[in-house]
């Protein structure tokens, strides 16, 4: 099967999302904790209900509105899917895709195929090293035999500067390529690092394109913000955009992490490391930052955003996970996109098979603790009913107004929700092999309107990556 085919073949939800729980105002962390409980009531460790849930309905929100200059989820076309190369170093494929970027110079010979241009991809999430891959051209099969492999140009090294190690508790990295800018002499790769549990830390960086000899710079705290904000998916921000609004800020940098601890929804913020140093000292704060999304407000000192009801994103829920973003243009129309793994029905804090857990049971005498289930069910975390692999629409123009100080970051609601299911080859968790993101890094070739998007576990437990295209 080779025909290309329309993204809207299948559910596009245009939305202004419902509220996916209730929340209380003025609330902070361990309050809304406690309110989770209530969400789902505890079911028994011996009979898990994991596998057993019913078919959830997906309801159809909003009224299909896209306002002058928002990109049409209709225009977005399938192309199709390819495997990533069997053996590229380090650790290797295996649970891939927290960052990745397109690189229009890399792979100068692979013009032929119409798929110019390279990807750098972060491999392994417990390494997080970085390789550099040819991009194949995509095919449209369920069968992975059919898909296409790129090569390894550049095989995995660390680009952290080692800050990368063993200390850090469920790591994250997010990567981007941008031209020399300010008084850059070359291109760079920005990363950013950032951990499950942490509070203010030093986060971004930035290295150089030679893999062999990355030749890192940061650690770089962003000022003021917590790392629960700031410290997962980099992108670019278009030129012309970011001239107009931020500055000439080129970067964009956030991150959701689930439950409450970054704010009811996804975060970004502009910012611009070069303004402030070729490179900046290790250590340094940067300053140069312009807040676009926040769904909550930055508290000095506290290391979670507090937030109200009404500083909460349409359809938030907190088992939500949106790994990656890019910022799309083309003449049809722009949008910011995120994209992740978006929790449907009820939510709680506990174990995969229903089993809640009150986060006062540790301290509080009054309270039991339940018995953690028994594995694959003994990892606790936020989970849900179910789950699908999604894009999440956002109107630049929105994000402008924030810019102008016209509206707070809270205020910008998503106008379209496009689920993936129907293209990825295995959209199902599987708490057997830790499989509870379906969807990792997004990186765009602004040139050719070309969308990459991580499906991640799908190669066994290897990636595959997904190409879609705007078309005119």
């Amino acid at each position: 099967m080779n025909a290309k085919y329309s993204i809207s073949a299948f559910c596009v939800c245009v939305i202004f999302l419902t509220a996916a729980c209730a929340l209380s105002s003025n609330l902070l962390m361990d309050d809304n904790a406690e309110e989770t409980q209530s969400l789902v009531e505890p079911k028994s460790e011996t009979e898990p209900s994991y596998d057993q849930q019913p078919e959830i309905d997906i309801p159809e929100i909003g009224s299909g509105v896209i306002s002058f200059g928002a990109l049409d989820p209709e225009k977005l076309t399938y192309l199709g899917a390819f495997r990533l190369p069997d053996d590229s170093g380090g650790m290797g494929w295996e649970y891939s895709g927290h960052g990745m970027t397109f690189f229009k110079e890399g792979d100068p010979a692979g013009t032929s195929d119409g798929y110019p241009g390279s990807l750098f991809i972060v491999g392994h999430d417990q390494q997080l090293w970085v390789a550099e891959v040819t991009i194949p051209e995509p095919v449209i099969s369920k069968n992975l035999d059919d898909l296409n492999t790129a090569e390894t140009l550049q095989p995995f090294n660390d680009i952290s500067g080692a800050y990368i190690t063993e200390a850090l508790a469920i790591p994250r990295m997010g990567i981007e390529y941008l031209p020399a800018l300010g008084d850059q002499t070359s291109g760079k790769l920005y990363f950013t690092i950032g951990q499950h549990i942490q509070d203010f830390e030093a986060s971004h960086g930035w290295a150089s394109l030679d893999l062999a000899d990355p030749d890192s710079s940061g650690l770089w705290f962003f000022d003021g913000y917590t790392n629960y904000a700031t410290s997962d998916y980099l992108f670019e921000i278009p030129d012309d955009w970011a001239n107009t609004y931020v500055s000439g800020y080129r970067l964009g940098s956030g991150r959701f992490r689930e439950g409450v601890w970054s704010g009811l929804g996804p975060a970004l913020f502009a910012f611009a490391p070069w303004e402030e140093g070729n490179p900046p000292a290790d250590g340094d704060t940067l300053t140069s930052i312009i807040p676009l999304l926040l769904y909550g407000e930055q508290v000095e000192g506290m290391s979670e955003i507090a937030y109200r009801e009404d500083t909460q994103m349409e359809g938030y829920a907190e088992s939500d996970h949106w790994w990656g973003g890019a910022w799309l243009t083309s003449e049809t129309g722009d949008a910011v996109i995120f994209v992740g793994t978006k929790a449907i029905g009820e939510n709680w804090y506990g174990f995969a098979n229903g089993v809640v857990w009150d986060y006062a049971c540790a301290e509080d005498p009054d309270i039991e603790c339940p018995e953690v289930p028994d594995f694959p069910y003994d990892n606790r975390g936020f989970w849900a009913e179910d789950f699908m692999p999604v894009i999440l629409f956002f109107d630049p123009a929105d994000l402008a107004l924030v810019a102008q100080g016209l509206i707070e970051p809270y205020e910008p609601q998503p106008y379209a929700l496009v689920d993936l299911t129907d293209y990825w080859l295995d959209p199902e968790t599987n708490v057997e092999i830790y499989k509870r993101d379906l969807v990792g890094a997004a990186a765009y070739d602004r040139e050719n309107g070309i969308l990459f998007i991580v499906e991640r576990l799908a190669d066994e437990y290897k990636s595959v990556i997904h190409v879609f295209q705007i078309k005119e």
